[in-house]
Formats: C-alpha cells, structure tokens, sequence
C-alpha cells in the first residue's frame, strides 16, 4: 500500500509541470532530442496532453513480440538514434492495431532511490509515448505508467544486468469498448 502512495505521489508531482515546464527543462538540459529526425522536432499534435486515466484501469496488457523494448543509458530518459529507428517499427505495428489500446511501461536499473527511479521511469516512458503520438499514433490511445525498479528483468548487480534493465516497454490489449 505504502509503495502505490509513493507512486500517486510520484506521476501526480510528474503531471503538475506544464508541457512548457518539461519543454524547458529539457532544453536546459540539452536533452531536448538525440537524433534530430523530422519527426522528433515536430510538435505533437492535437490532443497530446489527453489523460490517461481511462485506459490504465483495469489490467490486460500484453507483451507482443511484433513490440520491441528500447533501451535507456544509465540516468537518462533521451532516446538514443537505435531506440528512435526500434520506435519506428513499432508505430508501424501500432497503427495496424485499429481495436487495441498500449501502455509503455518505464524502468529503471536498481541504483538510485525508489523516487528517483519511479520519476525516471515515468519521463522514459513519456518520451516513448511523445514519440509515438509525433510518428502519428492516436495519443488517446497510449498510456504510461512507471514500474521504477520494482520489475527488473536482470537481478544481478553488475552493469550488463543494469543495462537491460535501464528500458521502456509497450503492452498491448483489446478496447474495452471493442471487447464488448
């Protein structure tokens, strides 16, 4: 119970920055693209900022094998030019999928606190769903969430662990509305 506080905590503190906040900081930070494709520079469109709430209730969402993961560098939430070419493909997939909704889930590897690590995974997450919404996939149709470092695919503490850890995955399931 403690932890899904902590995590509320966490995606509303993430949520109550203003897309204008986020574009500054990330430019500030010089983080604000790694590749500089068209479709990275492009602002998203219409409808960018809708919530998210409806499609993270409930549960159902499934690893596709037509879906691949990206990876992260170690504290860091840009997109490096092999992530943006796997993202690619995958929006390709996306668009096929007319009666599915997605959820991108962040991860992080175990160092840092648990805060820090739900805040990474959430932005790593949301750079992933930006970029999908910019190659034009339906924005209503994504969700984020975080699993921080709570869902490790590696538990070995050494650095080729750490990196396969350090990603972002997208689920897949059917509408509910088109399940019914």
């Amino acid at each position: 119970m403690r932890k899904a506080l902590f995590f509320v905590a966490a995606v509303v503190l993430l949520a109550a920055c203003t897309p204008a906040q986020r574009k500054n900081s990330s430019a500030k930070n010089g983080k604000a693209g790694a590749a500089g494709t068209d479709a990275e520079a492009a602002p998203l469109p219409p409808g960018a900022e809708v919530m998210e709430a409806g499609i993270k209730t409930g549960s159902g969402f499934e690893s596709d094998p037509d879906l691949k993961p990206v990876s992260f560098d170690y504290d860091s939430a840009q997109l490096s030019p092999e992530a943006l070419a796997v993202l690619k493909e995958n929006a390709a997939v996306l668009k096929t999928r007319k009666g599915y909704e997605f959820l991108v889930a962040g991860h992080c590897d175990e160092r840092g606190t648990v805060a820090y690590n739900l805040a990474l995974g959430q932005k790593r997450a949301k750079e992933v769903r930006d970029y999908y919404m910019r190659l034009g996939v339906d924005g209503r149709r994504i969700a984020t969430i975080s699993y921080g470092k709570e869902m490790p695919s590696c538990s070995e503490s050494e650095e080729g662990c750490w990196s396969k850890n350090r990603r972002a995955v997208t689920g897949v399931r059917l509408k509910a509305t088109a399940a019914k």
